[in-house]
């Protein structure tokens, strides 16, 4: 095999686009380099001196062992080589004895869930293992493992809880391909989903349900608002911010004041001419696209009557600083329905599924509220921003009707302060005259 000289230590994308066989080395004294060979396989391989004999040390493969990681290796078996000890051996060893599943999900999240942006997603990709295969699979040598073993511990949550289920799934291939680069295990994937399990479990879409969230009747909506102002609080701000805007949580509890434009502000906050906007960026959204809010002048209101923390840019921080926590904002809710049961009502309760509201569900309260009041389907989609069609239909669907959402949303703070239902009243008592 050729040699490949390389200036200057590797980087992460170098080794992504690395393609040309050779040995491309690392620098930085500890013996790194990365083979490629003729078929395109590749391996981290350190040269290294232990106890005098010049060895090397496969590291793994990329992408499964990143260059980071394989640095790490690289230095730590170095530490131990100039300390007397034999990392090589240590590696032989540890061959022989099998790796778990549970360990291989640690190695694993050290390896490659550092690639997650979000600490969030990081924590429930590990707790579903934890929680879902751990007790089926945890003490399982991943040698050991088969198509069998996977299905016993997939099958109690399949149908019940088939999102869930699907996610996990992935999660345990993903675990067990990196278990198979690494040499740990052998053979075909038993969490395969093509040519494996789908022969096996019926497919996601037949039997996935929905997973509505209990929504605000819209005749308690008024008056579920009128309660809420009567209560203080960060959290309960960006509750009312929610729905003023129906947005999800999460694009809540993380604005910040520079996706604001509060339009002219010698304009009153009260007129119709201010145009204010809340930009959501692309890296926050669901769906991975830019997405403008139009500001009522009620939401406007709200948002300048705010106190603004020193240190963070957060619209809604939590009582210590940082982000609210989506508890926070539920725990609103579920104390306003504490209080009207206590009172003897029955509360602000999905007239259809019989539990008390949380906030998702008013998203779905906004929906209906569009739909019955003859909005196009398209223009509320975008409100909620929902992908809409096709990718081809989505391609040529350039605008997003920020102007007309406007006005839609303004309709929305009326019907929400109780003005369209007051006039939906006189219109009846007219007719029955």
């Amino acid at each position: 095999m050729g040699e490949a000289t390389v200036k200057g230590r590797l980087t992460a994308r170098r080794v992504d686009t690395i393609s040309e066989p050779g040995k491309y080395h690392d620098g930085g004294g500890a013996g790194l380099f990365l083979r490629v060979w003729p078929s395109g396989s590749r391996q981290w391989v350190q040269r290294i001196v232990i106890r005098g004999k010049r060895q090397e040390i496969g590291l793994g493969s990329p992408p499964a062992v990143s260059l980071a990681a394989a640095r790490k290796l690289a230095l730590e078996n170095k530490g131990k080589a100039l300390q007397g000890g034999d990392p090589l051996a240590e590696k032989r060893a540890a061959k022989v004895r099998p790796f778990t599943f549970a360990e291989c999900v640690t190695a694993y999240g050290e390896a490659k869930l550092r690639e997650f942006k979000s600490e969030k997603h990081r924590k429930q990709w590990l707790s579903s293992l934890e929680r879902l295969a751990m007790p089926a699979l945890g003490d399982m040598s991943v040698r050991d493992i088969g198509t069998t073993d996977v299905l016993r511990m997939l099958e109690p949550h399949w149908r019940e809880r088939t999102v869930t289920a699907k996610k996990l799934r992935g999660r345990v291939e993903a675990v067990l391909t990196w278990a198979t680069v690494s040499g740990h295990r052998e053979g075909d994937n038993p969490a395969a989903w093509r040519g494996n399990l789908k022969e096996l479990l019926p497919a996601p879409g037949k039997v996935a349900k929905s997973q509505h969230h209990p929504a605000l009747a819209l005749g308690d909506v008024p008056r579920w608002l009128a309660d809420l102002r009567m209560r203080d609080g960060m959290a309960t701000r960006a509750l009312e911010f929610l729905i003023l805007t129906a947005a999800r949580s999460g694009e809540v509890r993380g604005m910040t004041w520079d996706e604001i434009d509060l339009g002219d502000v010698d304009t009153p906050p009260t007129s119709a001419t201010r145009r204010a906007v809340w930009t959501v960026p692309a890296s926050r959204m669901k769906n991975g696209r830019e997405h403008r809010v139009p500001l009522t002048a009620e939401a406007v209101v709200l948002l300048e009557a705010l106190p603004r923390l020193d240190g963070t840019p957060l619209v809604f921080f939590a009582p210590r600083g940082g982000m609210l926590s989506d508890m926070s904002i539920s725990a609103v809710m579920r104390r306003m329905q504490e209080a009207e049961v206590k009172a003897g009502g029955v509360g602000y309760v999905d007239p259809r599924m019989k539990r008390p509201a949380v906030p998702h569900g008013l998203r779905s309260t906004f929906r209906q509220w569009a739909a019955e009041r003859g909005y196009p389907r398209d223009m509320a989609e975008i409100a909620l921003a929902h992908w809409q069609g096709s990718e081809v239909e989505r391609a040529y669907q350039r605008s997003d009707m920020l102007d007309r959402r406007r006005d839609m949303m303004a309709d929305w703070g009326a019907f929400l302060r109780g003005e369209a239902l007051q006039a939906d009243n006189v219109v009846k008592l007219g007719s029955a005259g």
